[in-house]
């Protein structure tokens, strides 16, 4: 294979990539969102500087059903999200992602920083209960349920007739980050940076809310109750079209320490001394 063939191929193993070049389209994505009040040294201890919690002491823990997604196929995933603030701007830092697809996990990691696993992770409608489960390595780590459909957040209180799904859409185009840590040949670190993204061209099919119940199981694998439910605020459920695009990088952790070696007092002592 030529070089150029090389270079335009879009991921690994060559022979048959995992995933073909984005963005990536997703089609009837269901989200179960449970919001839920933690211990804030456990939440700072998860989040990485220059990242700060937001002081809300909150925690989104998630199961999002993907039965249709470009390139990545039909996958069910599930974890732990942290509202945090990057110089004042707010944003969310995605700390744990359990799911049961390769795709998506190596595209995931090598694209985004994804912090993604594989696990056995399921969102289903039984009876009246809309009811996720995490397991991992054959042991239950998280459970969650919700009331199905109780209450219509985008239509209620105007009888139904008119449905606003922008503050849902302005939630959902929050800024994420990602932690992206990939090693070198030697072991060292390649890539080690903040990796920003935005979902665009949402449209929100659904979207209910209701009493929910979480419960968090410890694992040494699938750290989830590392971040302790203290009190179960509620959960959202909802079901949208959306992509996601390529990132951007936030913040270089290698370019910000060699900064740092450079402006430091040794290094300025070794550079050359105007007369």
């Amino acid at each position: 294979m030529k070089i150029a063939d090389i270079l335009e191929t879009a991921s690994m193993p060559l022979a048959s990539p995992s995933y073909p070049r984005g963005p990536y389209r997703f089609i009837d994505r269901q989200y179960m969102i449970l919001t839920y009040q933690s211990d804030p040294a456990a939440i700072r201890a998860a989040v990485p500087e220059p990242l700060e919690p937001d002081g809300s002491d909150r925690v989104l823990y998630e199961f999002i059903r993907m039965p249709d997604s470009t390139g990545f196929g039909d996958y069910t995933e599930s974890g732990i999200v942290i509202p945090c603030r990057f110089r004042g701007e707010p944003l969310n830092f995605v700390a744990q992602m359990y799911l049961d697809c390769e795709p998506p996990i190596s595209g995931g990691r090598e694209i985004w920083g994804f912090p993604k696993k594989l696990a056995d992770v399921s969102l289903k409608v039984n009876r009246d209960t809309l009811a996720g489960r995490l397991e991992y390595a054959g042991q239950p780590v998280a459970l969650a349920s919700m009331a199905y459909k109780h209450d219509n957040i985008l239509c209620g209180g105007n009888g139904g007739l008119v449905c606003d799904t922008a503050p849902l859409v302005q939630k959902l185009s929050r800024t994420q980050v990602n932690l992206k840590l990939i090693p070198d040949v030697d072991g060292s670190p390649a890539i080690a940076q903040l990796v920003a993204y935005n979902l665009a061209d949402i449209h929100i099919k659904g979207a209910w809310e209701s009493p929910a119940r979480l419960h968090l199981i410890p694992h040494v694998n699938a750290p989830v109750a590392d971040l302790p439910v203290r009190r179960v605020l509620g959960g959202i459920h909802f079901v949208a079209d959306l992509t996601l695009p390529y990132g951007r990088v936030l913040f270089d952790y290698l370019q910000e320490a060699g900064a740092c070696r450079t402006d430091s007092p040794t290094a300025r002592s070794s550079l050359p001394q105007s007369a």
